[in-house]
């Protein structure tokens, strides 16, 4: 950041559209500021009072950018940008964004509970072990208070190895891009991370116990609760 550089001032935003201005708001920011790659935001608590909203709804904006790939969100450090787009740009992509979610809780809930019922029927040992690996791994970013994206990340993949399925491991792997954009929105919902660990838990339990009926509507329920996503319109 330029240290003579006088930032844009930071305009309280009023209802409606509150998605796009806040995310506008933010861009214009990060561009008078002349902030680039690297660079942090200013904390939320500062930018949430300059902007007259609340933490939680300015956090939603920066997981829309996040999502967008805009910048990245790190715990205990802050949001860093990742890189500087223009403000049309990220706008279009949001509005894309929130037009193919439907389509994306479609393709998870084909996908996703049949891969649960065939890795309920099909697991090994090893393929159990991964699955709890996984779990452990998410408790421990949750009780750091990250959102334990990573954690649910390796516990899907785990699911998807178990059920040896290699056709549908590969349209996993086709979407898994889309995937993310979802995991981050939803996992940014307060109270999400701890009830998407406690669904990924029933989910383990009916794969160990290989009930294939009880991981479908685990799987199935879990789905339905990570797709509940506030987006601020």
């Amino acid at each position: 950041m330029t240290r003579d550089a006088i930032p844009q001032p930071l305009m309280r935003v009023t209802k409606p559209r509150l998605y796009e201005q806040l995310v506008a708001q933010l861009l214009a920011y990060i561009e008078s500021a002349h902030l680039g790659p690297g660079d942090l935001l200013p904390a939320e608590r500062d930018l949430a009072e300059r902007l007259g909203v609340s933490r939680a709804t300015l956090a939603q904006a920066l997981v829309a950018l996040e999502v967008l790939g805009v910048i990245d969100v790190q715990h205990g450090t802050g949001a860093v940008l990742v890189y500087r787009p223009s403000i049309a740009a990220v706008i279009s992509g949001l509005r894309e964004h929130r037009n193919r979610l439907p389509e994306i809780v479609e393709a998870r809930t084909t996908l996703e509970v049949k891969l649960a019922e065939l890795a309920a029927e099909r697991r090994t040992d090893a393929d159990l072990l991964a699955i709890e690996d996984a779990l452990r791994t998410m408790a421990e970013e949750i009780a750091v208070g990250d959102r334990g994206a990573h954690g649910d990340e390796l516990f899907h993949q785990a699911v998807t190895a178990a059920a040896h399925s290699p056709v549908l491991a590969q349209l996993m792997t086709f979407i898994a891009e889309m995937i993310l954009e979802t995991r981050l929105e939803s996992l940014a919902q307060p109270g999400r991370p701890e009830q998407s660990l406690a669904s990924h838990r029933t989910i383990t339990e009916a794969i160990r116990a290989q009930d294939a009926t009880a991981a479908t509507a685990a799987m199935l329920s879990h789905i339905e609760l990570v797709s509940d996503v506030a987006l601020l319109k």
